[in-house]
């Protein structure tokens, strides 16, 4: 009987490799037709190297948490963060609800997320060379912002990077659920940008903000996508287990929610005779 058992779980385990490998190649293969426009994507998200400037000016100029060397190590790596967390889930649900693509994909005996799942991350590996690119021409331009992180932190940042963008993912992913009442989902992602923006650490380092607003911002998910990781990696302090402690929360919150507007959505979904 137990050897039964095992002999069904290597089964199960082998169609699930398969099923990983066989979504992550085709998806791979569609994004790879539109490399001009990934690196046109990637470009867009320099905006991260345009603030640096601002604000090493600005660190040379007056008294601030940071130095000017600090701040472009900063926005270097808030870059790098930006860019593996980005994000457009909710524009491609809502696409699929409004013109009723979406009804084919209920049909396969997996959940429809993970071809979203399988688009993001193949996605990561075409802009990848991209990235490299950008970040050599950076410390060229700029040698004295060159640093070598620790071995701990660095393995405990791309763990962290992981966690942020299944974050991200799924925050979208649950605006998202919202398609099944609107045509204009993308609209609640729009507000929730401008709080992403300000207070992630996209625009300035938490280090530099108001302790009050700091503190009140440590507790909502925003600065765990970006400042979080970017502060552990530069070496600025920061509190890993609370941060940590906060991410698992805000996700169990939004797993929850994403879940019951699943479940409400396609009752909704096949009563307009999907």
């Amino acid at each position: 009987m137990a050897k039964a058992i095992t002999t069904n779980k290597q089964i199960t385990m082998k169609k699930t490799i398969k099923i990983v490998k066989t979504f992550l190649s085709i998806y791979y293969a569609f994004v790879l037709e539109y490399r001009a426009e990934i690196f046109l994507w990637a470009l867009s998200g320099c905006l991260p190297f345009i603030l640096m400037g601002i604000w090493v000016e600005a660190a040379e100029e007056g008294n601030f948490a940071l130095n000017s060397v600090q701040f472009a190590r900063y926005f270097l790596v808030s870059f790098i963060v930006k860019q593996s967390n980005v994000v457009w889930v909710i524009f491609d649900f809502e696409n699929e609800v409004v013109r009723g693509t979406l009804s084919p994909k209920l049909l396969q005996p997996i959940d429809p997320v993970w071809h979203h799942v399988a688009g993001h991350l193949t996605e990561r590996l075409a802009r990848f060379p991209f990235i490299v690119g950008i970040i050599l021409l950076f410390f060229a331009l700029y040698p004295e912002a060159l640093w070598w992180p620790k071995i701990g932190d660095l393995l405990l940042f791309l763990v962290i990077l992981i966690f942020a963008f299944a974050l991200r993912f799924l925050i979208q992913y649950t605006f998202a659920m919202l398609a099944f009442w609107t045509e204009r989902a993308n609209a609640i992602e729009t507000l929730w940008f401008l709080f992403y923006l300000f207070l992630s650490g996209m625009v300035a380092p938490l280090e530099v903000f108001p302790e009050t607003i700091r503190q009140i911002a440590l507790w909502t998910p925003f600065p765990y996508l970006i400042d979080f990781p970017t502060s552990l990696l530069i070496g600025l302090p920061v509190n890993v287990g609370q941060g940590l402690l906060v991410m698992l929360g805000w996700w169990v919150l939004f797993f929850v929610c994403n879940r019951w507007l699943w479940r409400k959505g396609l009752r909704r979904y096949s009563g307009m005779g999907a």
